[in-house]
């Protein structure tokens, strides 16, 4: 009997992975479900899906900035491969690094008893601490600085 209900809850558990998912409020209950921090996408989630493949797919009301050890920019639509403990694959995300926006690649918490995070930004793996994670981050479009971020504009005006 027990194993029936394994059987069970194992379907539904796959169902409902099968399933798109668009309420904004629970990506970060998704994401602290597998393994990772809920402070990896911002409060300004509009939706989002999760496909059974594992693909999330995230929607914002339009590209934002936001700081944890260095600035950070979303573009309206992030995608990436959702497996426990990782994002890979990620697109739409990038981070300011020696005053260069370098896109994220991975983000990977192998031992989250290690209170570590780690991020491949292509050039360079960072460890940081989990804690700077914890909370969703506000989440801002500052056009001069997003125009910047997104390579539209090369001229230091734009940080005025």
């Amino acid at each position: 009997m027990a194993f029936i209900r394994n059987h069970h809850s194992l379907i539904f558990f796959l169902l409902f992975l099968s399933l798109p998912l668009s309420h904004s409020s629970s990506i970060h209950d998704l994401l602290k479900s597998m393994g990772l921090p809920a402070g990896l996408l911002p409060k300004e989630v509009k939706s989002f899906t999760f496909s059974g493949d594992g693909l999330l797919e995230v929607f914002l009301d339009g590209p934002c900035l936001t700081k944890f050890d260095t600035m950070a920019f979303y573009e309206s639509e992030v995608r990436a491969n959702l497996t426990y403990g990782s994002l890979t694959g990620v697109e739409g995300l990038s981070q300011e690094e020696l005053f260069l926006w370098l896109p994220v690649k991975d983000i990977i918490v192998d031992d989250p008893s290690s209170g570590l995070i780690l991020i491949d930004i292509g050039l360079a793996h960072k460890q940081l601490s989990l804690s700077l994670f914890e909370d969703p981050p506000d989440c801002s479009a500052k056009s001069g600085v997003l125009k910047v971020a997104a390579g539209e504009d090369k001229s230091f005006a734009a940080w005025r």
